[in-house]
């Protein structure tokens, strides 16, 4: 069966393929292929930039351009030969450096082409590579999508805050609050967990066999390695680890399924809470024409989007922890269960891309109904009991709490009327009287 949208067996590559597309380019079993031969490419370059002694002279900077032209201009096409040559060598990451070699015998570097992988093993490429494509994905398409998210809650929050809105503790009425401030709560939230995100370095892994530059120093004994390493590395924009086994330790790419894994639940707990503000008809959703919310019931107007973004944040999670539980952990100095799982690496992003989207979406939809919000706090005058009775507690009135618990809890509706009937029996001035009467649930919504 041909593989598309409609046959693909993940929904990332099939029902939400327009949303998470733009992540092909980075996580793709292409982009992986793409990625290694930047790899390999930008490596031969900086040796002969360094310049070993065999290499300089040897390539200009018109050849550095034909040589980045293989990456820049990679298709679909050469994938396919890198793929056909692996059937031969049945190793990917040779597959690569035989296609290079073929690549850039047109250039004339024939005498040359045995540093393409000098002194590597496959992991120096692949924990390079890798890297560096979460790096472009982060920077390039998944963080621009949450930044965009940030901006619509800051726009609403500026635009509901004076939006006073009973609030709910253990489910039951509370001391009011104001809307605005309640999303101002996700937003601080969000911006501080994306700043640890972002300080989290993208680790790579480069250093030969078993990580001791064993190849290259044997050849070349009197090159610092670790120091033209660390270097080629942060032109990229990686940070080298400096002390691994055959692989990379993994343990800042844990950190940072932790960080989308943190994030990702503020965000589940936003689309909680705005599925629930839905339901109590805080908002209405704007309709658009033709669409249907249930198959049987022509009333509905579902919440889908912020289901959406939840079940998608539940899967991207899940992933994301086994990431971070497994990657840091190998046997002694190498074994496959690091390079099978870190190619599903592109799914919880994926995920959480398509989550991000979602969120916008169905924010985008919402209508404010001040009609409700205003009518449950007028159905709630018992919330001002807190207020009363810190008030009485400043006049030193005695036993307040207790007063207004008398008060509050009883199974009779205590509204305006109620409340007003209390403050006027209280054995307390006029004046303050008066000021506890000015006391509304419209009112008292504190500093925020």
């Amino acid at each position: 069966m041909e593989l598309n949208s409609l046959t693909a067996i993940s929904p990332v590559d099939g029902r939400y393929r327009k949303q998470t597309e733009s992540l092909s380019a980075y996580f793709s079993e292409f982009a992986l292929i793409r990625y290694r031969v930047l790899m390999e490419i930008e490596y031969f370059i900086a040796l002969a930039e360094l310049p070993l002694p065999q290499l300089k002279g040897k390539i200009n900077a018109s050849t550095k351009k034909d040589l980045r032209s293989i990456f820049m201009n990679f298709s679909l096409k050469d994938a396919e030969r890198v793929k056909e040559i692996e059937k031969t060598t049945n190793h990917d990451v040779k597959a690569v450096e035989y296609f290079i070699k073929e690549k850039i015998s047109p250039f004339g570097l024939d005498d040359i082409s045995e540093f393409i992988h000098f002194g590597l093993t496959s992991q120096d490429i692949n924990n390079t590579a890798i890297p560096l494509s979460i790096l472009h994905a982060n920077v390039d398409v998944i963080l621009p999508v949450l930044q965009e998210l940030i901006e619509k809650l800051k726009h609403d929050a500026k635009a509901w805050k004076n939006i006073p809105m009973l609030a709910h503790t253990h489910g039951q009425p509370a001391s009011p609050t104001k809307l605005g401030k309640e999303i101002n709560v996700f937003i601080e939230r969000i911006e501080e967990q994306l700043e640890q995100l972002r300080l989290i370095p993208c680790s790579a892994k480069f250093g030969g066999a078993t990580g001791n530059f064993n190849a290259h120093h044997v050849a070349f004994p009197k090159t610092d390695w670790v120091k033209f390493s660390n270097s080629f590395l942060t032109s990229l924009g990686l940070s080298r680890s400096q002390y691994t086994t055959q692989i990379e330790h993994y343990d800042n790419l844990a950190s940072m399924c932790d960080a989308y894994k943190r994030l990702n639940t503020i965000l589940l707990d936003l689309s909680r809470d705005f599925w629930q503000y839905i339901s109590m008809e805080y908002f209405k959703q704007q309709l658009k024409k033709g669409e249907v919310g249930s198959s049987a019931m022509p009333h509905k107007v579902n919440p889908i989007d912020f289901e959406n973004a939840e079940g998608n944040f539940g899967m991207a999670n899940a992933l994301f922890e086994h990431l971070s539980a497994k990657l840091p952990v190998s046997r002694l100095q190498r074994d496959l269960t690091d390079s099978t799982v870190l190619r599903n690496i592109g799914v919880p992003l994926s995920h959480t891309l398509i989550a991000y989207k979602s969120l916008i979406k169905g924010l985008n939809k919402l209508v404010l109904n001040e009609q409700k919000l205003e009518a449950d706090l007028e159905n709630n005058w018992a919330v001002v009991a807190e207020a009363i009775q810190t008030v009485l507690r400043r006049e030193g009135f005695p036993k307040p709490y207790e007063a207004l618990k008398d008060l509050t809890r009883t199974n009779t509706k205590i509204g305006e009327k109620q409340i007003k009937n209390f403050i006027d029996k209280l054995k307390v001035s006029a004046k303050i009287k008066t000021e506890l009467k000015k006391i509304t649930p419209h009112n008292y919504t504190g500093v925020y």
